[in-house]
Formats: C-alpha cells, structure tokens, sequence
C-alpha cells in the first residue's frame, strides 16, 4: 500500500505537526525540526523560509527509508525563537512528540534539525522513544545540557566557515555528549555554511544515510 501525505492540522497553522509521509501501520518515525532565532516571541511568518528549507531534507528521508514504515513529518514552531530560559523550540518539539506517539504509537524515532532546530532536537532527545539525533549547523552554546543524551547517537554535520552558528561549539558539545555516554560524531561538512544552499546535494544525501542508517540500528 503507497505512503499518503496526511496533515495533523493546517500546516500553517503554529505549533503545528505536518505529516509528509505516513504509512498505514508506522514502526519507526523522522521528526524534522527547522530553524528560527535566538530571541522572537512572534508566530513565524508565512513565509517561512527555515522551514522551506527542510522539505529538500524531507523528500531526501523519504527516498531514503522507501519500502520501510517510516512516518516522516515536520513540527512548526508556536514562536519564531528560542527566547531564553523558555527555551520555546525545545518544548514544541517534545509536543511534537507526544503528537507522534499519538499517531504512530510508542515507535522508535530519530530527530532531524537545523540550526535552532537541531538545539531543540538536541535538547529532546532524552525521550526515551528518541534513537538519535542528526543535528545540522546546529546552535550549541557551551552551556547546553548533554546529561540527558547517554546511550543516544548523535551526529552533528557542520561547515566551519559557517558564520552563524559555529562549528567549533558543535565539536565541543560532541566531546561533552560523549563524556556523558552519548555515542557522538562531529562531521565536518566541505562547502554549505549556515543555510546549505552551496552542496546542498551533499547535505541533503548525508542527512538522509546518516538517519536511515540510525532507523537501522537496533
């Protein structure tokens, strides 16, 4: 039976869970989480490009897992930033996942984010459904927790002439992961900077082995 886009609410609708792929019995899931800003207690716009900028990463995911019961979907932000001790993102995303556990019951699933997105996968991924993170220019700022991420793996693909996010804060939270017992590796990323538009091609591929393989692991 094909795989049929299902909408959890409207996909413009904030806080909102899209569902892009969903087959009839799901055994494993992909959440993608796109980015945002430090501070922006606004809905996100319209237009909202971060998230337009995770669909390549969505089709790749879905290509990648074809032939598996992979639910693939996105989460959408109630706030366009992370805004502090708020931490806004991060609770949207565990939101997102007691939505996925709704409807796909208690299956194992592996987190995809960008920039702000991969802090709030980062920051989720003590769920005890969470098999691991694939975590993109991600926002790591040297006070970020790690004790919740032992025996989670983690991957952080970073471009170190990125100029938003730095790519040295990735390694170092890498280090700090593994100290706490998280199964972590920091990969260097060869063109791209902070939006990934220059090899995208690479990213999109990478991101997409990098998750079917940890839908793989046992």
């Amino acid at each position: 039976m094909t795989c049929r886009t299902r909408r959890a609410a409207r996909p413009d609708t904030p806080g909102a869970l899209v569902v892009r792929s969903a087959p009839p019995v799901p055994t494993a899931a992909v959440l993608l989480l796109h980015g945002g800003r430090a501070d922006g207690p606004e809905p996100p716009p319209a237009l909202n490009l971060p998230a337009l900028r995770m669909r390549p990463f969505a089709t790749a995911v879905t290509r990648a897992v074809r032939g598996r019961s992979v639910l693939v979907a996105e989460v959408r932000y109630r706030h366009r930033g992370w805004n502090g001790p708020r931490a806004d993102a991060a609770r949207d995303a565990e939101a997102a996942l007691a939505s996925l556990r709704e409807q796909a019951g208690p299956v194992p699933v592996v987190l995809l984010g960008h920039s702000m997105g991969g802090r709030a996968a980062l920051r989720a991924a003590g769920d005890p459904h969470v098999r691991g993170v694939v975590a993109l220019a991600p926002w790591c700022p040297a006070d970020e927790p790690v004790e919740h991420l032992g025996g989670r793996r983690l991957y952080l693909l970073h471009d170190e002439t990125d100029r938003v996010t730095a790519a040295r804060d990735s390694w170092d939270f890498v280090r700090r992961a593994r100290a706490a017992g998280a199964d972590a590796a920091g990969i260097p990323m060869p063109t791209g900077g902070h939006a990934m538009l220059r090899g995208a091609d690479l990213w999109h591929r990478r991101a997409a082995e990098l998750t079917a393989a940890l839908l793989s692991h046992g």
